[in-house]
């Protein structure tokens, strides 16, 4: 069984990862906000060539080497793809256990939404995060 995986409301599409993730972070920017349609996007990096993703996805550029991926069928977003750096981005909610999102940092927090509270004591970066 993959230590990671997930799909989308419906089923129609399904991925997986074995390897550890790169890092696991919460993102307050405004495109993940649009994007996802909440507060914040929770997600877990990975490198793309230790996800594999099966079904009928769809993908949208949201800016410039950006692209989200989601559901062609009900919708449900379940990444953002870096392909120049060779990461993505899983959406935790789209995970079958969601428990397993450890987050080590928020970032974009000068974007975050004012009755969003950060009191959990990771690290905060009003922009981008550090390199990874």
């Amino acid at each position: 069984m993959a230590r990671y995986q997930g799909g989308c409301l419906c089923g129609a599409v399904r991925y997986r990862a074995d390897a550890a993730p790169i890092n696991e972070r919460i993102c307050h920017c405004r495109l993940c906000q649009k994007a996802i349609g909440a507060a914040f996007n929770a997600r877990v990096l990975f490198r793309i060539d230790d996800v594999t993703i099966e079904g009928a996805l769809a993908t949208v550029d949201s800016s410039p080497d950006l692209k989200r991926g989601f559901c062609s069928s009900c919708g449900t977003t379940m990444f953002s793809c870096r392909e120049s750096a060779g990461i993505i981005g899983i959406t935790t909610g789209s995970l079958d256990d969601p428990s397993l999102f450890r987050p080590q940092m928020h970032i974009y927090t000068a974007s975050k939404q004012p009755w969003v509270t950060l009191d959990d004591g990771l690290p905060q970066y009003e922009g981008a995060p550090p390199p990874v």
